[in-house]
Order: C-alpha cells, then structure tokens, then sequence
C-alpha cells in the first residue's frame, strides 16, 4: 500500500492574532512505526508524523492546547494517543479512544486518568467500532462524561437521528459532517445535524474544508457549511487541523489557511475566542488557567 503524504513543514502566516490557550481539537499522531505497528486491515498507510513535529506546528500558529485522536490505522491500540498526550503534556492534551464493547469499567477509568475525554466511531475508514455498539458504548461511558466522537457523511444522518437523540451523552461530529459540499446547506442530512445541535444533543468541529470541498483550494464553498454550524450553535462548535491530513494523496492543504480560514468562519474576535478556547474548555474539561505545557518548560 503506497504512503499517502506527509503535511507541510512551512506554515502560512495568519490575518489575525490567536487568543492565548488556543486548542487544536482534531489531530493525530502517527508512529514510530518500531513501537506502533498499523494495523494490517487498514484503509491506507501513513508515514510517521511525530509528537515533535506537530508541536513545532502548534508553536508557529500560536495552539497551546490539544486534542489527539485515534487513528483508524491503529484500530483498538491507543497506545499511540496515550503516549502522545503524555509527552505533549496532562495540562494541555486530552484525547479520543477508539475501544471495544468489552472494555472493562477499569479500563475506561484508566483511559479517563490518562486524559481520553471520548470515544471514536469511525464510518468511513476501516480500523472502528461499529454502529452495532453505539447505545452499549455510550452507556459505558456515561458516567465519565465522556462524548461520541462520529465521522460519518451526513449526508445519512437522518437514518440513525433518533437513536442519537435518547443517548445519554453528547455526540460530536468530525469535520463538519464529511458531507461533500455540491449537496448544499439545505440538504436534509446537514440539516438534521444542525437540528441536532440546536436541541442541545450535539456538537461539530469546523474543521476538514478541504475533505468536503467539491471546488478544491482554497476550499471556500466550505465557508457556508461552516457559518451554518456556528449560527446554528456557537457554544457548541470547536476547531482542528486534522493534523497530518491522513489519506490524502495530492492536495496537501497547508495548516496556515486551515487555521486562518476562521477568518470567515467566524470574523469576530470574540467568536474565535469562543470556538478556540470556551468551548474547548467546556468539551474537554481543560483548566480555564492551566500550568506551562511541557514543551515550553
């Protein structure tokens, strides 16, 4: 299986400034390989992605917060996501699991001690859990106050809306739904999201233009898809790079203009304030005045 590509070293500047205790809501750490293998049944193959190198990133843009989630080339080994939050630092990291329904109350608790904050169904690469589990996960979990993570095309949403309306947790959606842009804000699956928000069941990361855009770079017929979400709730969206940008295999987006597409998203200084520190905070439970992350000390 052939690497897809590694992200951009340099980082394009940005139009404004980042409010202090910024968090990066959607990453992944990749390898090294010797400690981690991928997994066998895997959707594609990443080339490795360091802790090092994605906190050189988060330095140049200004993050000071972050969140690792479990790739799905790695299945149900989240040794890679704990390691990662580790090192980035206990203040500063919090992470998504992706676990089996035979998880022992134990285990969650040790999970949850070592910084994993939700859980990952992931519908569109293979390494997940399934559908099948959704309301027996959310049940375990409950009592960690702990969120379903989903990457699904909303685009089906509305076949599986009541069964995310009476679970006991929130669900938030990866990407902005994944739903390809040319179907339009009105599509009735985008719109189910938006409903589901509305209610109070669920939250969305404006993050991943460059996975829906049908027009390519700079991905602005993403712009509306995201403005719906923030008017929809604004207390209940956050951001990400999604951090290598794993299986792409041409069109490598830079993390300057994932970062300073917020600028349309949201202009206001105090939106962005909200979207990359409040509702970070409130989602993942960060300390509103944490220590030094330890890469700075």
């Amino acid at each position: 299986m052939d690497l897809c590509l590694p992200p951009h070293s340099a980082v394009n500047p940005l139009a404004f400034s980042v409010p202090p205790y910024s968090c990066d809501c959607h990453a992944h750490i990749i390898g090294p390989v010797t400690l981690f293998p991928q997994i066998e049944d895997r959707s594609y193959s990443s080339p490795e992605a360091s802790l090092e190198s994605y906190q050189t990133l988060h330095r140049k843009l200004g993050i000071r917060r972050a969140i690792i989630v479990q790739p799905s080339i790695y299945g149900y080994d989240n040794r890679v996501t704990l390691d990662a939050i580790s090192r980035y630092g206990a203040t500063s990291a919090r992470g998504i699991a992706v676990v089996t329904p035979q998880i022992l109350d134990s285990e969650l608790e040790t999970l949850h001690l070592a910084g994993i904050r939700g859980v990952r169904f992931n519908l569109l690469f293979k390494g997940g859990a399934s559908l099948e589990d959704l309301e027996y996960i959310a049940q375990k979990i409950a009592g960690f106050k702990w969120h379903i993570q989903l990457l699904i095309d909303v685009s089906q949403l509305e076949a599986i809306a009541s069964r995310l309306r009476k679970l006991p947790v929130q669900v938030v959606f990866d990407h902005m739904g994944h739903m390809p842009t040319n179907l339009g804000v009105q599509h009735s699956g985008f719109q189910t999201l938006i409903n589901l928000m509305k209610e109070g069941c669920a939250w969305a990361k404006v993050s991943g233009n460059y996975r829906i855009s049908s027009a390519g770079q700079p991905y602005r017929d993403a712009i509306p898809f995201a403005q719906a979400l923030i008017a929809a709730s604004p207390d209940r969206v956050v951001w990400g790079t999604d951090w290598p940008h794993p299986g792409l295999y041409d069109g490598m987006p830079n993390d300057g203009d994932l970062l300073g597409a917020l600028d349309d998203y949201a202009p206001s200084s105090k939106l962005k304030q909200t979207i990359l520190v409040d509702n970070p905070e409130k989602l993942y439970g960060f300390d509103a005045q944490p220590l030094e992350n330890k890469y700075e000390k």
